[in-house]
């Protein structure tokens, strides 16, 4: 299941809401509440796999009791390792033996039999998720948590279990106890739900269409400038795809009491690889800053191989493949660059031409990203930069240029920080507060319409990091 549907926007979530806030002022039945309908979200689709997400909250939840119990002991630091062999066994297993044989028959020459486990949703945001709070524990950060199925409803919560946000334990650790929801709270979660819908369905589901036309067709009748703007379309879909379900997520948690921390913050706006890794994905990127890069030796010593390690290994965790290393690699070599010398030459010169400098290394990092054929990857790079004869131009790509001239453009300001701008305005001039409030509200209800009206009829809905 996916937030953007109508079965969830208009059965699940009312039914979920009414019931929680039935069970007036009982934060226990209200966690109840919440599982259940965390659990039913999972098992939508894959009920199986209810047993590996059981699975992984009781390992854990154990482990960071025992830890606790014994921190300061050797025994504690053997509950991490046999928490972090335990979890990542089960993430190798589900998610990269197959990716490992295949890679070992094909360099080898040998013919093993490859596992084939269709992938467990969201196994990767939550794994990590459980490994942060068991790290968390041995170091002293947080406590463990006392209660089992308050330790289940963190894990599980449905607004962020299957594409994120990473939520740390530590960050909503009170919120599990006791939490306030006030009206303000409701409203404001609510428009953040419906602009994350609206991100989804209107923008990054347009994009998606209509970007699989150049991406996915006929590479020998691309153009030079078609193969630029398939790129740009899913450079476009995958921003506003990932952002606008962290939008949903983090609009549901508000919604519901919780607060979780931002996931993205205008990132197309970088002047540099290093800014946009600080404005991307942020959960996952300051997760392998302080659970490996820091715990390696971070900026002290061998940052260079430090640097490797990390962007393999978030290069590796976007997926089973080696299109995604090769992506990882990339940034890990502007971002080794950056630090050696390329970082102080971006500050000097101006920042237009900075900001350009990261949109094409973005740009072409998400070509790579998108093509797990490298055989497909490398034709199109060709088309690209203009190494395989094609033209420069084509008439197909005027016309959709033409037909969808207003969508690209409305695309394009979404990207900039238009509300917190809004936001900064209302509060220096109390009369643009009360007609914010009330814009709010109308855009609110016109984005819901709006997109519900596109769900209706629309085949393409997919959720990119769902498979992550």
């Amino acid at each position: 299941m996916i937030f953007a549907s109508l079965f969830f926007l208009y059965l699940l979530l009312p039914l979920n809401l009414l019931i929680y806030y039935a069970v007036f002022r009982r934060h226990v039945y209200r966690n109840f509440v919440l599982i259940f309908f965390s659990l039913f979200f999972y098992a939508w689709g894959e009920p199986v796999w209810i047993v590996l997400l059981l699975f992984s909250a009781s390992i854990d939840y154990l482990h960071g009791r025992f830890i606790e119990r014994h921190r300061g002991t050797s025994l504690a630091k053997w509950g991490v390792i046999s928490s972090l062999v335990l979890n990542l066994s089960i993430l190798f297993l589900f998610k990269y033996s197959g990716f490992v044989v295949e890679s070992i028959n094909m360099l080898l020459g040998l013919s093993f039999p490859v596992p084939a486990f269709r992938l467990p949703v969201g196994i990767s945001f939550y794994t990590f998720q459980t490994i942060s709070y068991v790290i968390d524990v041995y170091r002293g950060d947080v406590k463990a948590e006392k209660s089992y199925f308050g330790y289940l409803m963190y894990l599980s919560l449905y607004f962020q279990l299957v594409a994120g946000p990473i939520v740390r334990y530590k960050t909503i650790a009170d919120q599990i106890a006791s939490r306030h929801v006030s009206f303000q709270d409701f409203s404001d979660g609510l428009f953040r739900l419906t602009v994350g819908l609206g991100k989804k369905v209107i923008l990054a589901n347009t994009a998606g269409a209509l970007g699989a036309l150049y991406l996915d067709g006929d590479l020998s009748k691309l153009s030079v400038a078609g193969a630029w703007f398939g790129a740009i379309l899913y450079t476009l879909q995958i921003y506003f795809d990932f952002s606008g379900y962290s939008d949903m997520a983090i609009g549901l948690g508000r919604m519901f009491g919780f607060t979780f921390s931002e996931n993205f913050r205008y990132p197309y706006l970088a002047k540099s690889a290093t800014d946009f890794w600080r404005r991307w994905h942020i959960s996952l990127g300051s997760f392998f800053r302080d659970y490996l890069y820091i715990p390696l030796g971070g900026n002290r010593r061998h940052q260079f191989g430090n640097l490797f390690i990390v962007w393999f290994c978030t290069g590796l965790w976007h997926g089973a493949s080696w299109n995604f290393v090769l992506w990882g690699l990339f940034y890990g070599l502007l971002i080794t660059l950056e630090k050696a010398f390329l970082g102080r030459w971006l500050e000097k010169i101006p920042a237009l031409f900075s900001h350009l400098y990261l949109l094409l290394a973005v740009v072409f990092g998400w070509v790579l990203f998108y093509f797990t054929d490298f055989t497909r990857l490398f034709t199109y790079l060709q088309v690209m930069f203009g190494f395989a004869g094609a033209p420069l131009w084509d008439m197909n790509l005027q016309l959709h240029l033409l037909n969808n001239l207003f969508w690209l453009i409305a695309a394009i300001l979404c990207c900039l920080p238009i509300f917190p701008a809004l936001g900064k305005l209302a509060q220096r001039h109390p009369p643009v507060a009360t007609a914010g409030a009330l814009a709010r509200t109308v855009l609110s209800a016109a984005l819901l319409l709006i997109s519900s009206t596109m769900l209706v009829g629309q085949s393409y809905n997919p959720f990119l990091y769902y498979r992550f």
